[in-house]
């Protein structure tokens, strides 16, 4: 029934999750270069952006990561319990992700010298701000309809009051 979200935000989140992995690993490279002030390497260069762009695309992807992990718990429960933690951790990478693509942008912007490397963590978090948005609107697809996935109202939970609505263990009350 809730299959097309899940069936879209699945490879989505495992795309962003690869992605995220090899920001990781460019830019921890170039942030240690940057911080032993090897700038001078062949694949690193950089500008007065570059220190700040690094630590915001280390931080945007090990937070991305750690939403990806709350998101394949989403995506195997598929429930309305399992979306708060998703959409939240997915918020937060993403609002992280976006500062980075800015000071991406300013970096680009600045121009000089800039490795392969380098380019290659400003391409890719501008890209996944993009992605990250759009798994992060598929997250929150089920409030319009449920056949998108699970959204924010639980019909069978906190109905009525105390004592209203049979025995809460679902056994059959007899004789009242």
């Amino acid at each position: 029934m809730a299959t097309v979200g899940r069936n879209v935000a699945g490879p989505l989140l495992f795309v962003n999750l690869v992605m995220y992995l090899i920001v990781i690993g460019f830019a921890s490279w170039s942030l240690n270069r940057y911080i032993n002030g090897q700038t001078y390497h062949p694949s690193m260069g950089g500008n007065g952006a570059t220190g700040f762009f690094l630590t915001f695309a280390i931080l945007a992807a090990v937070l991305g990561v750690v939403s990806k992990l709350a998101g394949a718990n989403h995506i195997r429960a598929w429930s309305n319990d399992s979306l708060a933690s998703a959409a939240s951790a997915a918020f937060v990478a993403w609002a992280v992700t976006a500062l980075a693509m800015g000071l991406a942008c300013k970096e680009i912007n600045i121009g000089g010298h800039r490795g392969w490397r380098l380019r290659v963590v400003e391409a890719f978090i501008i890209i996944l701000a993009f992605t990250q948005l759009l798994y992060l609107l598929l997250l929150h697809a089920g409030v319009f309809r449920s056949t998108y996935g699970p959204g924010y109202r639980d019909s069978d939970f906190g109905v009525g009051g105390p004592g209203v609505g049979g025995d809460p263990k679902g056994r059959a009350t007899v004789g009242v």
